[in-house]
């Protein structure tokens, strides 16, 4: 419904996939770590404003169920405090707000970080564009004549001293590029921004991009979502908005879109080869015991050195509730996936940070874009050493951008 009320007047009712193919990773890893660990493992699905899988809910469940062991699986092919932040942040809250007693239910964490320079990836990426090219361009066109535009979620160049994930976005860019660069010469990042007033984004934006490979003479334009690892509205709306505006000013040029990575048995299969690691090392250690009374203030935990740094962070804060993209599902998420009080991003997205305050006019509102984390869950019966493992991510998508998965808790595949 939220889909229908955002997008029926411009968009022609569409309705994003992001979260049926996020089911269908969730589902593909999920059975693919049961293939080594049993039940032992179950995947959970997490959104970061996505009712009924926000993570203290999700995280209720994942007690109820009697896990004791949780991996933290974002699956975001870029970390930002954008997504991967606010995923553990909404964790760390949920697992505070769960915690009650002289002992912590919660008895192990891991988290996996971003996947921009696993090789696996990189190669996966290569050889769908390669093919691609070999489908539908190779007969018409020579190698020099086509034009690859690897697109990036875009990104804020400042983001009040955090990780923006420009870093990552640019090295995961570079590797791809390098693989390329040999057989097509016309290669060009193509930032997906949010082109807010007054903030400094990555350049070029994917539509500038593809308009300057297009006058180095490419005849053929290839738009492909290296930056996410789940379609969204973005992959698919904003890039069509694109090419549109690059076929009207080059109407001589063929342009090809491609899909994410999505549900392609390779990339399943890997995602669930990162985990396993993890996974043997949470089922193998000894319990981290937590009393969460210690740690209160005041409490005979709480320790002090009795004078003072004089450091304050009073003005750190971190509002995430002004982004609403109905893709990403965000209620509270006036496109404020990032909700940040400093940088706030009203385009629908989730970038909300009070100080770039982006008031992008454009509602995005996609359910289906809440981003998921993974979490893995492992419990016991019994026996302390016999901690069965659950993952939850998120999408988050992802990823952002849009991103919910399994047992392990991780958010949408975007770093913005």
């Amino acid at each position: 419904m939220f889909d229908l009320h955002e997008w029926g007047h411009q968009h022609g009712q569409f309705i994003s996939p992001h979260n049926a193919i996020f089911e269908r990773q969730r589902a593909g890893i999920e059975s693919r770590l049961q293939e080594t660990w049993g039940d032992r493992v179950q995947v959970f699905k997490a959104f970061n404003f996505c009712q009924p899988f926000l993570p203290h809910q999700v995280l209720a469940e994942i007690k109820a169920q009697g896990f004791h062991k949780i991996l933290i699986y974002p699956l975001l092919v870029v970390d930002s405090i954008f997504t991967s932040g606010i995923a553990v942040e909404q964790v760390n809250q949920a697992l505070g707000q769960l915690g009650e007693g002289d002992r912590h239910w919660v008895e192990g964490v891991r988290y996996i970080p971003s996947f921009y320079n696993e090789p696996e990836y990189i190669n996966l990426l290569v050889n769908l564009v390669e093919s691609k090219v070999e489908e539908e361009l190779a007969q018409a066109y020579l190698p020099s004549q086509i034009g690859i535009i690897l697109m990036n979620h875009g990104c804020p160049f400042e983001a009040k001293g955090f990780t923006s994930g420009i870093d990552e976005s640019q090295a995961l860019y570079e590797l791809v590029r390098s693989r390329l660069i040999h057989r097509f010469p016309l290669i060009s990042v193509g930032w997906l921004n949010h082109q807010t007033p007054l903030i400094k984004w990555t350049q070029p934006n994917a539509e500038l991009a593809a308009n300057n490979l297009a006058e180095l003479g490419a005849k053929a334009l290839v738009f492909m979502p290296i930056g996410f690892a789940t379609e969204n509205h973005e992959t698919l709306l904003d890039v069509e908005h694109i090419m549109e505006q690059v076929l009207q000013k080059h109407p001589q040029v063929t342009a090809v879109q491609m899909p994410c990575v999505n549900d392609h048995p390779a990339f399943l299969e890997m995602a669930a080869h990162w985990a396993n690691g993890q996974i043997a090392d949470l089922l193998m250690a000894d319990p981290w015991v937590v009393n969460p009374s210690l740690g209160a203030p005041g409490s005979k935990g709480h320790t002090s050195h009795g004078h003072s740094h004089g450091h304050s962070h009073g003005n750190h804060s971190h509002s995430h509730g002004g982004h609403s993209h109905s893709e990403h599902s965000h209620s509270e998420h006036s496109h404020s996936e990032h909700s940040h009080s400093e940088h706030s991003h009203n385009h629908g997205e989730k970038h909300s940070h009070s100080e770039h305050s982006h008031n992008h006019g454009e509602k995005h509102s996609h359910s289906e874009h809440s981003h998921s984390h993974g979490e893995h869950s492992h419990k016991n019966h019994g026996h302390e050493t016999d901690s069965h493992g659950t993952v939850i991510h998120e999408n988050g998508h992802f990823s952002a951008d849009d991103r919910s998965h399994p047992g392990y808790i991780h958010k949408s595949q975007n770093p913005g």
